[in-house]
């Protein structure tokens, strides 16, 4: 007996550095039923970026009312900006049988799991915490004080790890991209979904 397919809500969280970005581009173009879910944040556009593509700028006053109207599935206060998940995209391709990405950090993670149990969090983490260092200092595109900022949060960050469903080591990027299709694999198939 077939049953329709709900969706997959898959989470990704690292610290600075990890290359979660990366990973989740990649899985995006391997996976076709995958979607992802873009944030809405009160930060403003990067060189490049643009609203509705990598995110949805807002303002604060904006941001808060639609978390009064109660419009986002989770939010938080990340360097001095509000970021939120909009819940009705994820309602909607979830009922459409779309697995959708969610690239947000610990404390949006932590509160997506409190409200859907059944969502994935997944972990990425470097091999050592020295290698995350490295690349942070690779990137050239923070100071030194924001750098150990960064490093400090992902060590914080760190503590919740144990409440995560997966984690996942980016040592190299095939392999890390590999697993993740694995987990998710792995997650379509349990028969509880």
């Amino acid at each position: 007996m077939k049953k329709t397919r709900h969706g997959l809500l898959v989470v990704v969280s690292s610290g600075s550095g990890a290359g979660k970005t990366t990973l989740c581009r990649n899985l995006l173009l391997r996976r076709k039923n995958l979607v992802f879910s873009i944030s809405a944040t009160t930060r403003s556009p990067r060189p490049g970026e643009r609203d509705g593509r990598e995110y949805f700028f807002v303002s604060e006053a904006a941001f808060r009312a639609m978390r009064k109207r109660g419009e986002l599935l989770e939010w938080a206060d990340v360097h001095g900006q509000f970021y939120g998940t909009p819940k009705a995209f994820i309602d909607r391709m979830c009922r459409a049988g779309r697995d959708v990405l969610l690239d947000i950090d610990v404390q949006g993670a932590l509160q997506v799991k409190r409200r859907f149990p059944e969502a994935v969090l997944i972990f990425i983490t470097t091999a050592t915490f020295q290698e995350l260092g490295r690349r942070l200092r690779s990137r050239h595109s923070e100071n030194a004080g924001e750098i150990r900022r960064r490093l400090a949060d992902a060590r914080r960050e760190l503590i919740f790890l144990d409440r995560y469903d997966y984690e996942v080591v980016n040592d190299r990027i095939p392999q890390a991209v590999k697993r993740l299709e694995t987990i998710l694999e792995a997650e379509s198939l349990r028969i509880r979904r």
